[in-house]
Parts: structure tokens; sequence; C-alpha cells
């Protein structure tokens, strides 16, 4: 079971199954020691700010850049994930295509970026040594009842009216089994763009490779504020010539941005290694990463040692956008898992459950990650990926660097790029609107299974949930 950090990372390691098997000295490096200044702060070190980081200094080597982690590198979503490296963002290219100053052409170079994304964390993983346990197999997601095989013809036909047909297609029930063998499967989608990682292993190797080219880390360093090129800690304040907000579903905890995202948990368990004969049943023999069709969002994959790594929605949302450590463990969220693993995989029956842990994820309004610098006050920002963060982690690191170096690129001319998402609504609307969004969900599973048909609650909280 994964539990909080409670002294100088001694308790990283039992974080979460990555952690555990990060192969990795969780000891904090040097927190900050008084006030000072550099060229470039991160606020934050997960993988957003450590990809900025490595970006700007394989362009500027003589760059002065500081990383700020209250707690260790990794410590966050992006070491306990479900280490998928997709190219799923979480607007669809419909609402993306309708921000501001976009168009079509301009979804489709997001979408485009989004799949050059996970190639390219596979190419600097290899390229600098780090073990992540990249594999590009896809994502499967099955089509399980009527209404989920509805939902996923629909999406395969969007796609191709997108011009991307290539890269979401259909696959009819023995194909699909072939793939995944869970219960009931009636066909699914898949993509190829979807890699399988250990997202500690990537998070901590990044980590090492940033100080490594230069910059400083500081742990164990509370960041309380950024007041514009000036980040106060409970260490000292450093000032900079730009500020990054790297923070996800930690933000509500810097000064004046509660209502920026709300910090929605996602909880995860990771079986046993299993034997051959399980695996033969259950299939997965690329990697592939998968899911199904359902409203409430679960997600899994086949580790490189033979672990089946499971996780889901539907812990609550705590009022006053709070994160607390103990809200990591929802047991009625984990035996749920296990019950839904057994459920689409009958020989896992008896399996035993030897991780649990979870973490929460950063959702903005309107459910559009961004990115962005306002240079009046040297504020950057990246975050808002509603779970879908490994890859566009390394999107919006590339696009930073290319904002703060002043390149005007193609990915600087991205839509999500200076998008402002409007700000949660104040408590206690934000904690009733959370929570009913999560009962809908739940609710609309139930429906659906009860009618055979696509929920009628689903369709009347699109709006609610981030649809349009």
């Amino acid at each position: 079971m994964g539990r909080p950090l409670t002294g100088p990372a001694d308790g990283a390691a039992t974080l979460s199954f990555w952690h555990a098997t990060a192969g990795d000295d969780w000891a904090p490096r040097p927190a900050l020691d008084g006030d000072s200044s550099c060229d470039v702060a991160v606020v934050g070190a997960g993988l957003t700010g450590l990809w900025t980081a490595y970006y700007l200094l394989r362009d500027d080597p003589n760059l002065r850049v500081v990383v700020l982690e209250s707690e260790v590198a990794g410590f966050g979503a992006s070491g306990r994930n479900g280490g998928w490296c997709s190219a799923l963002f979480p607007a669809s290219l419909g609402k993306l295509a309708s921000l501001p100053g976009s168009s079509r052409a301009a979804a489709l170079a997001q979408a485009a970026a989004m799949r050059d994304s996970v190639d390219e964390v596979g190419r600097v993983a290899a390229a600098e040594g780090i073990e992540a346990h990249f594999r590009k197999g896809g994502t499967v997601v099955v089509a399980r009842t009527p209404a989920e095989e509805s939902r996923a013809r629909a999406a395969v036909a969007d796609s191709a009216a997108w011009g991307l047909g290539d890269h979401l297609r259909w696959l009819p029930a023995d194909e699909a089994r072939q793939r995944l063998g869970a219960t009931n499967v009636r066909g699914a989608t898949y993509t190829p763009d979807c890699a399988r990682i250990h997202p500690a292993r990537l998070v901590r190797g990044l980590a090492r490779v940033v100080v490594d080219a230069g910059a400083t880390i500081h742990e164990q360093t509370r960041v309380t504020a950024i007041e514009g090129r000036r980040v106060r800690t409970d260490r000292g304040t450093v000032t900079a010539e730009v500020v990054v907000r790297a923070t996800e579903g930690y933000t509500p905890g810097l000064a004046g941005e509660r209502r920026t995202v709300v910090p929605v948990y996602s909880l995860v368990v990771a079986t046993e290694p299993l034997p051959a004969a399980a695996w033969d049943m259950i299939g997965l023999a690329d990697r592939e990463t998968f899911s199904d069709h359902r409203h409430l969002i679960v997600y899994g994959q086949r580790t490189a040692d033979d672990r089946l790594v499971f996780g889901g929605r539907g812990a609550p949302y705590h009022f006053g956008s709070r994160v607390r450590p103990d809200y990591d463990r929802v047991p009625r969220v984990f035996a749920h898992l296990r019950s839904t693993l057994q459920e689409l995989f009958p020989v896992l029956a008896d399996v035993r459950i030897e991780h649990a842990w979870g973490g929460p994820l950063g959702i903005p309004r309107d459910w559009c990650a961004s990115v962005g610098l306002d240079r009046a006050t040297g504020q950057a920002w990246a975050g808002g990926y509603v779970g879908d963060g490994v890859a566009t982690t390394n999107l919006a690191g590339r696009t930073l660097r290319d904002l703060v170096l002043d390149h005007d690129t193609e990915l600087t001319r991205l839509p999500w790029v200076n998008h402002r998402s409007r700000r949660w609504e104040p408590e206690p609307l934000r904690w009733l609107g959370a929570n009913a969004g999560l009962r809908v969900v739940t609710l609309a599973d139930a429906e659906e299974r009860l009618t055979g048909r696509p929920s009628v609650l689903a369709r009347l909280a699109a709006p609610l949930l981030g649809g349009h």
C-alpha cells in the first residue's frame, strides 16, 4: 500500500509499485538554502518541469535553471500514474478547432504533435540511457455492451472524418479478443499511438539527466507563492527572468491558484507477477495498454515483469480542492478495482494484489490542457492534463523551451498555447459539481447495463464532464 513521504524520503519507495521498483536512491537532493537568482525557475520536479529544464539546457547549456520541489522528483502523478505514454489529449479535435484563433488544420497539427511526443519520449529515453520499459504496443479499448459498441464505432467514424482513420480503427470481436481476452467482448477500438512505460523510472532518470546537464534541483523545498518573477518558498525566495509553474494536481496549494484546477484522485492496483498460462488467456502479447468503453474511466497495462497494473477514477473530490496523503487510499475504490479486474478476467479470481496507491491529477474547468508564457509578468505554465499527461508533458517541455527562448516555431502556434481556461466555481459549488459528475458517470454505466442503450444521463451531463 502506498503511503506519504514522512521524513527525508524514507517512505518514497513505498508510495506505489512504480516507486518501489524504480531502482533508484530516493534520498532527497539539498533543499534551497536562502535567497537566490537564476534565469529560469521551475516549480515542480515532475515530468513537466523536468522536460522543460531538459530541453532548455539542451538548447542553451549556459542557462541557469533551478527546479524547486516540495518532496522529491517524481513524488506526484509523474511517478505513480498508469504508465500510458499516449497521444491522447483531454480536449477533442472539435474543441481544439473551436478555440479562439484555431482551425481544423491547427487541431490536426496538435494531434500530430501529440503522436510525435510519444516517439520523442522513447527517443530521449534511449538516447539518455533511461531504462523506462518503453514499449510501443498501442492501446486496445474493448466494447462489451451494445451501448459501448455504439460509442466505439462512433469514435472510429469521427476519427475517419478528421482524416485519421489510420490512427483509430475498429477491431471485430475475434481480432479484439486476440489482443485482450476480456469477457463479453463485442469488438474494440485500436490505436498504435501509445507506449507502455514505467513512469517512476522515466521521471527519476530524467531528473538525473537534467542535473548532469547543469540544472539545480532543490528538493524538500515547498513553494508557497509565485509573485511575478519571484518564487517564495519555506526556505527562501528565488528570483528569475521566467518562472514556470509545473504543479498540476498540486496547483491549488499555491496562493491565488485555488480555483485553477480541481485535483481529482485516480487510484491504481498492481497484481503479483502472473504466470504465462494466465497471460495466454488475458492477451496483451504486444504489451498494449488497455481500457474499455464504459463512462467511468479504467486503464491498465502489462508490466515488464508480467504484473497487471489496473487503475480508474471513482474517488471523491475533496472540499476546498484539498490534497492530502490519506486521500491516496480509498479501500472502497481499491475493492471495486479488484472486482472489476475479476469480472473482466475470471482467471484473476484468486490473484494477489501486492500494491495499491493513488494520487491527484489536475482538471481545468473546460477540460483543455494548456501551456503558455506571459512575457509581461515572466510567468509561464503548463498543465491541466486530466490524466493524459505522460506524452503531453513532453510536448509542454519543448513548447516552453521555445516560448522562453522566444523561438517562433510550429509548436508555439499550436491551439493549446496561451489558452486560458476559466476558473472553477467557488465552494460549495465546486464540490457539488465535481462529485455530481462522478455520480453521474457511475449511474450512466448502470443505466446502460439495464437498458442496453447509450446513457441519457451521460448525454445531459456532457457539458459538466468536458464534452460539448
